[in-house]
């Protein structure tokens, strides 16, 4: 549904969230508190239809480096939850390696800044993740905002999922 079509029915898209790798660890890992429980109520959030979710290439690719039976569990959240999967392209290619020019995102570290570039090219609205070392991080939220704008697309808003539950009634 585009601009035009929200337009004339009145509605109001929902907002499209790309979950990122660290989103399928954090759902299974106990262990991890808290930020298991966000994680896993930002997936109910999804099923309950509050968001468009999208995840990509990248995001199974990494999955698909986990050790079984772990990796068909997280590989069957796509499904389970109705995501989207996002296909690579050179102008994510393009974006992502900009971000690593930039010094935003450590060339080591390409697939995080393909994460944001994927976001940002398919023109979602959040990106959900765990990644604390290189995705939700002030420098990396202001720097690509300004880079995606640079190369006329919208800065993409970064939180953890404890971030986008609280604010789920702002984004709606």
């Amino acid at each position: 549904m585009g601009a035009d079509t929200e337009e004339k029915t009145g509605r109001k898209r929902k907002p499209r969230i790309y979950m990122e790798t660290t989103m399928f660890n954090y759902y299974f890992d106990e262990e991890r508190g808290e930020q298991h429980e966000c994680t896993v109520k930002l997936f109910e959030i999804i099923k309950d239809g509050l968001f468009e979710a999208y995840t990509s290439t990248y995001v199974t690719g990494e999955l698909e480096d986990a050790e079984e039976p772990k990796r068909s569990k997280m590989l069957e959240l796509i499904e389970n939850y109705g995501l989207t999967q996002l296909d690579e392209n050179d102008e994510i290619d393009r974006m992502g390696n900009l971000y690593v020019e930039q010094g935003i995102i450590p060339r080591k570290f390409l697939t995080d800044a393909m994460h944001i570039a994927t976001a940002t090219v398919y023109g979602l609205n959040i990106i959900a993740s765990m990644n604390l070392k290189h995705i939700v991080k002030d420098k990396t939220i202001e720097m690509t905002g300004i880079i995606n704008i640079e190369n006329g697309y919208n800065a993409v808003k970064i939180y953890s999922p404890k971030e986008v539950i609280e604010h789920v009634s702002k984004i709606n």
